[in-house]
Formats: structure tokens, C-alpha cells, sequence
């Protein structure tokens, strides 16, 4: 094989690896590049060779220029670059979170004549890693339950109620508006009772006809009407030793409310086309967004079925009840949204935080969560503003609340609460959970984390202890 030949051979090896690899010379010049590097980068092969390495605005080199001065790389002091991790920036402006690795080049003299560069780009991977720390935040997080957010005192209340209900047998019916988290809830009880490792069965009510809700609730048998060509188990049989999530239950029909009665009472059920008794040990959640004494009252609705589910009653505040959870919400719907999106936004802007906090919601956390997909849309900028909203909520907001409204800052203000209870209870941290609608836990968790400490001091002017941040005067 002839020189010649070992030198194409070679390029197109070079060419199918998948590092980007970069030759340049002394001078920090680009002498030749790979494919995978104007894949990597976004420029072409002509784009680059010519041009000094600095193109690329590899933040690790930058440093280095900023600390050693004329020195433009400290690989040609001497230093080596072993997987260094960096970050250059596309030629689109995208950053990518690279590996880096290079070494010199000498002539047959040994005199330095150039370097080698490899660059892998692990972009996807600090992605993950970031998702990773994004999810353990969330479980850190003391403003949730299972999946719900909310730090105000009426979703900490029902976070109470949920905890309570989860470790009880009893029926529970979920009252909500649309949109509030209906489902959320019941799988929280699901998760944190006894019953956690069993099925959890969800039935949209509203979804099937009368005939086929039947089968689907307590299955058929062989024959039992047109189309049935084979036995068949109902929800409640799947659901058997955990607990079955009846979605809508203002939906269901009466004839089936009466066979409902019946499992309720008597722990039984009977397949379509069979009167065969099948015992069950399902604990029942149903939610529902409409009025049931309404319906009661229309003859729709069965009182004794009522009674008989109403045992725990969770009610769901609407989100325009609880406005002060908007921002948990936002920032959270703000980085599930951007995680699948991938763009390069950094975050909310004020004006557009006020638009959130002065709109009704009636879609409640659905709709506000529908926003993001549709601000992450239109958004072309680096940060979400009004007009990246949906027209109904950026023009519903007073202009004197987008213009007005600066900073806010939640961590500010949950600590503000924080200081303003524990001056209302006297140092009391039991006494300040109650304030909060919190744990005496949360309320320790909130003084370390902002640094609140409560010491008895006498206020020249009052003559009243109150609480103190740490090193405050």
C-alpha cells in the first residue's frame, strides 16, 4: 500500500469516527477538520480552515487567555488537555457541552508544529444529568405531594387530607373544578396507603356508553351479547386489593349507580350475562366536577350512592383561589416544558409573571400548563414575555399589572411569610405551622433554608420580642 493511499485511507477513517477532531497550527490556526466537528459546530469545512480556533468560543480556552495573558493556549506551555469538559458555541449561537482532549505535534526535530483536538459533544448527557437534579429537587421540594405543587394554605390542607385519607379504607370523593388535579390526588392516596403496591385502576365515567360501561366496570362472560366471544374481567376484578379511580362519577348512569350501591355494600359483583357473585376487595376514589346535590335534587343522581361515597370529601381549591402558588407552578411547568422543547430560553420575565398572577384561570392548572406549551411556541427570545402568551391571558391582564409589577420573587416572599408568622406566634414554630397551613416540619426546613432564626430581643420602640433573620441588625 503506497503512501498516497495510506493518507486517503486515513482521511476517510478520520471522517467516520464520531469526535469532531481539529488540527491547527502554532498560531492557534485551523489547519484541517473532520465531518463530525462541522456536524458538532454547524460550520463547513471552509468555514473553518483559515480561521483561528477562537470561532469556536470554548469557554475553558477563554479562561485560560483571561489568566495567562498573551498565552492564547495553555497547551502549548507545556499543559495538557485530558477530557476537559467545556462548552463551545455553535454557529446558530447554541452553546454544546463538549469533552475536550489535545495534544502537540512535532516534526521529525521535535519542534512544536501544531496540536490535535477532539471534541465530543455530550450535550444529551448533562441534559439527562440536569433532568436527574431537576427530579431530586423535586423530591427535596417541601411545596408538593406526589406530584402536586402548592405551598398555600389551602393546598397544604389538602395535602393533610390526602395524607390522612391514604391510610383509611373508606371511600373518597375528590370535588374539583376541571383542570385542578383531580387524578393527581387519587393516585397520591394510592401511593401513600397500604395499598401502594397494589393495582391503581382509573374509569373515565363520561367515556362509554351505558351498555359498555357496565362490561367495562364488572366485565362479561361468553355470549352475553353481540360481540362478546370470550369471557371477559371488569375493572374492579383488575383492581382487586387496590383501589379503583372513578373519574366523573356525576357522569354515571343510574342503573349502573344501583349495581355501584351493591359493591359498596356488599364487597361483590356480577359479570354481564352472569349471576355469578365475585367478591372484591377494592377501596373506591371517585372525583367529580359537578354539583351531586344538583343532581340529586334532578333525580340523576342516587342520594343513598351519595352518602355512601362521600364518606372523605377532598375539595380542590381553583387556582384563582390560591394565586400565590402561580410561580411555584409556572417555574415548574417552565422547566418540564423547556426540557422537552429544547430551547435556549432562560425564563420568565416579570411583566409576563404578571399576566399569570392577575389572570382567572378557569381552566385552572391545565390551562396554566397548556400556556407554557404555547409560550415555548412563539417564544423566540431568550426570555417568555407577554405576547408570548395566549392572546386570552396576555390580553386580559391591566396594563398597570404588567407595567407596574417588578421583581417578584417568591423565595422572598415565602420567607417574608415565614418571619411574619413567627412574629405572630411568638417564636412558636407550632404555633407559626398553624399560621401557614404547614408542618411544625416545613416550618424548621423554611428557618434553615432562609437562615430565619428567632431570638428573643427587645425592640427599643415596642419593647416586644420578634423574630430576626440571621444577621440582621
Amino acid at each position: 500500500m503506497s503512501e498516497h493511499e495510506i493518507d486517503r485511507y486515513w482521511k476517510t477513517v478520520v471522517n467516520t469516527i464520531r469526535d469532531g477532531l481539529m488540527i491547527v497550527d502554532e498560531r492557534g490556526i485551523i489547519v484541517s477538520v473532520n465531518t463530525a466537528l462541522e456536524r458538532i459546530t454547524g460550520y463547513s469545512r471552509d468555514e473553518l480552515i483559515g480561521r483561528n480556533c477562537t470561532r469556536l468560543e470554548c469557554d475553558v480556552c477563554e479562561q485560560i487567555r483571561h489568566n495567562d495573558g498573551n498565552q492564547w493556549c495553555s497547551l502549548f506551555s507545556g499543559k495538557t488537555v485530558n477530557a476537559r469538559q467545556c462548552v463551545i458555541k455553535r454557529k446558530d449561537g447554541r452553546p454544546v457541552h463538549a469533552l475536550k482532549n489535545a495534544c502537540l505535534l512535532h516534526d521529525d526535530g521535535g519542534a512544536v508544529i501544531g496540536a490535535v483536538e477532539t471534541i465530543t459533544d455530550i450535550s444529551e448527557l448533562i441534559e439527562k444529568e440536569n433532568k436527574i437534579a431537576a427530579y431530586e429537587r423535586q423530591l427535596r421540594s417541601d411545596d408538593g405531594l406526589c406530584g402536586i405543587l402548592g405551598a398555600s394554605p389551602p393546598m397544604q390542607q389538602v395535602f393533610e387530607l390526602i395524607s390522612n385519607a391514604a391510610h383509611s379504607d373508606a371511600p373518597v370523593i375528590i370535588l374539583g373544578e376541571s383542570g385542578t388535579g383531580k387524578e393527581l390526588a387519587a393516585r397520591a392516596i394510592h401511593q401513600l396507603g397500604a395499598r401502594c403496591d397494589r393495582p391503581f385502576v382509573k374509569v373515565n365515567c363520561a367515556a362509554f356508553t351505558e351498555s359498555l360501561l357496565e362490561s367495562e366496570l364488572f366485565g362479561h362472560v361468553k355470549g352475553a351479547y353481540t360481540g362478546a366471544y370470550r369471557n371477559r374481567a371488569g375493572r374492579f376484578e383488575l383492581a382487586d386489593g387496590g383501589n379503583i379511580f372513578l373519574d366523573e362519577i356525576g357522569d354515571l348512569p343510574l342503573a349502573i349507580q344501583v349495581k355501584l350501591l351493591r359493591v359498596l355494600e356488599e364487597k361483590i359483583i356480577e359479570r354481564v350475562g352472569d349471576n355469578t357473585p365475585i367478591p372484591v376487595d377494592v377501596r373506591i376514589i371517585s372525583a367529580t366536577n359537578r354539583n351531586l346535590q344538583e343532581l340529586i335534587a334532578q333525580g340523576r343522581f342516587r342520594e343513598d350512592l351519595f352518602f355512601r361515597i362521600n364518606v372523605i370529601p377532598i375539595h380542590l381549591p381553583p387556582l384563582r383561589e390560591r394565586t400565590e402558588d402561580i410561580p411555584l407552578l409556572a417555574e415548574a411547568f417552565f422547566h418540564k416544558v423547556g426540557l422537552k422543547n429544547r430551547k435556549p430560553i432562560s425564563g420568565i420575565s416579570n411583566d409576563a409573571m404578571a399576566c399569570l398572577m392577575a389572570y382567572p384561570w378557569p381552566g385552572n392548572v391545565r390551562e396554566l400548563k397548556s400556556a407554557f406549551e404555547y409560550a415555548f411556541v412563539t417564544c423566540q427570545e431568550t426570555m417568555i414575555s407577554p405576547n408570548h402568551l395566549p392572546p386570552n391571558i396576555f390580553h386580559h391582564a391591566p396594563k398597570s399589572a404588567a407595567a407596574g409589577r417588578k421583581g417578584f420573587d417568591r423565595e422572598a416572599l415565602k420567607r417574608l411569610e415565614l418571619i411574619e408568622a413567627l412574629e405572630e406566634a411568638e417564636g412558636n414554630q407550632s404555633r407559626a405551622a398553624e399560621l401557614l397551613g404547614v408542618t411544625r416540619v416545613t416550618v424548621w426546613n423554611r428557618m434553615r433554608r432562609y437562615g430565619v432564626q428567632y431570638k428573643k430581643t427587645i425592640a427599643a420602640d415596642a419593647g416586644e420580642p420578634r423574630p430576626r433573620a440571621a444577621g440582621e441588625r
